[in-house]
């Protein structure tokens, strides 16, 4: 870390911060009023995920009313409709005091999900195209109960491949979301999830449970070789890492794959996070591909979970305590990725501005055209930036979510705990601190700068 990198970094993260404004000034207020109640003291915000998760299981108002109040009476800042709610007792009035709540849930999820099926969302996917914004769809569903529901998720990913393929061939050109220095990049890009293809993986030995994984996972490889389609695959809770991982490597080393694109995710809320990309860089190095593996680096969507698991279980968490430790390992991965090519293709997933600002400028300072960094947001909360990122000529990939509104929930919910967060960038941001505070480096850093 010097003194020029940091000045670039605050250059660059001051000229994006002002385009988000302008972005942000057009975006809708409704959208943000429920961003807000999410984001709101911890107890209602427990209340308010505990609603949205329960929401789909109700079978009309009456229903929606018996939760809302059952969830979000008792807190002591409840908005004033809910405990109004609650005075009315069962009554028509009360249920349809609950319509607008069931409303804004549906409003949040669509604000997320970008259609029912692949097919239902190409019409947002071109747009977001022509705009200059790339896309990965991610499927809803995970954690499979049976095979059959595992072959399904397959079959839809096959047939998603086929879609957007099919589709993309239509899309007017965008040169710079469909080329590197390394070759072509796909226009049809598809995420999916280990847990999605097979049952109960987290029961098997690692090494089983990557068998069954990579058995489950070829097909869809096989259909994007032939299609020229690019498969990302997420990584999820900890315990499906190894096989994740382990599936993913071992396939792309056979040489009837050796042509495909593809990639996988780096969680730098991980303890071990520093480990595995040093593993992943050696692995890239041993076998060498035509098709560069791209890794897509995350700050973590599952760190709730990984810490009341580990905590119920007397376990170490496998991640971070405090996010600034993350901030700070997603800073050195930055770098150690970069470092790493032409061997990968990178992918910065943030909508933290201080972390893009700093990709942004490393990647330079490295000697690094703009078109070899790929910059991702997800859909729904980052659609300022990548605007701003679009605006400005960098290459920029939304994570579009497809699925009906049950399976969505989770991710829904997800997402909201993830940005909502005290500590979240969007949550901090939202709170009108100053530019100089949201651009500063990772506290356990900051002594490095100038040095």
């Amino acid at each position: 870390m010097d003194e020029h990198l940091e000045a670039e970094i605050r250059s660059i993260g001051a000229e994006l911060h002002e385009r988000l404004q302008r972005s942000r000034r057009r975006g809708s207020r409704l959208d943000e009023g429920l961003m807000d109640l999410a984001g709101g003291d911890p107890e209602l915000r427990a209340a308010v995920m505990r609603f949205v998760d329960v929401y789909p299981a109700c079978r009309g108002p009456r229903d929606v009313a018996v939760h809302l109040v059952q969830h979000l009476s008792a807190v002591e800042d409840a908005p004033g409709a809910v405990r109004l709610a609650r005075a009315l007792g069962e009554t028509p009035a009360r249920d349809a005091l609950a319509l607008p709540a069931a409303v804004a849930v549906r409003r949040m999820a669509r604000r997320f999900i970008v259609g029912t099926s692949p097919r239902d969302a190409l019409g947002f996917l071109r747009e977001q195209w022509e705009r200059g914004v790339a896309t990965t769809i991610d499927l809803l569903g995970e954690l499979t109960v049976s095979r059959a529901e595992g072959n399904g998720y397959r079959q839809r990913c096959i047939a998603a491949i086929e879609a957007l393929s099919d589709a993309g061939a239509s899309w007017p050109q965008r040169s710079r979301l469909e080329r590197d220095s390394r070759g072509p990049l796909p226009r049809a890009n598809l995420s999916v999830k280990i847990s999605a293809l097979t049952p109960k993986l987290p029961a098997r030995s690692p090494a089983t449970a990557a068998e069954e994984a990579a058995t489950a996972l070829k097909p869809i490889l096989a259909a994007a070789q032939e299609r020229s389609a690019h498969v990302h695959v997420d990584m999820e809770h900890f315990d499906l890492l190894e096989p994740t991982r382990r599936a993913l490597l071992e396939l792309l080393a056979r040489p009837e794959l050796g042509a495909v694109s593809s990639g996988l995710v780096i969680q730098a809320y991980l303890r071990d996070a520093e480990r595995i990309v040093a593993e992943l860089i050696d692995w890239a190095r041993a076998h060498p591909r035509s098709t560069p593996l791209t890794v897509r680096l995350v700050k973590g969507a599952y760190w709730d979970h990984e810490v009341a698991l580990a905590a119920q279980n007397g376990w170490d968490p496998p991640v971070w305590a405090e996010k600034e430790q993350t901030d700070a390992v997603f800073e050195r991965l930055t770098a150690r990725l970069l470092q790493a090519r032409p061997l990968l293709r990178v992918a910065v997933g943030s909508h933290n501005l201080r972390s893009v600002a700093h990709a942004i400028a490393l990647n330079r300072a490295l000697g690094g055209e703009d078109r070899e960094l790929e910059l991702q947001v997800l859909h729904g909360l980052g659609d300022s930036l990548a605007e701003a990122l679009a605006e400005v000529g960098f290459r920029v990939r939304a994570y579009c979510p497809v699925g009906d509104l049950v399976s969505g929930m989770g991710y829904l919910v997800r997402r909201l705990l993830e940005n909502t967060a005290n500590q979240s960038f969007v949550q901090l941001e939202a709170e009108g601190r100053p530019l100089e505070e949201l651009l500063a480096p990772p506290r356990r850093e900051r002594s490095a700068v100038g040095q």
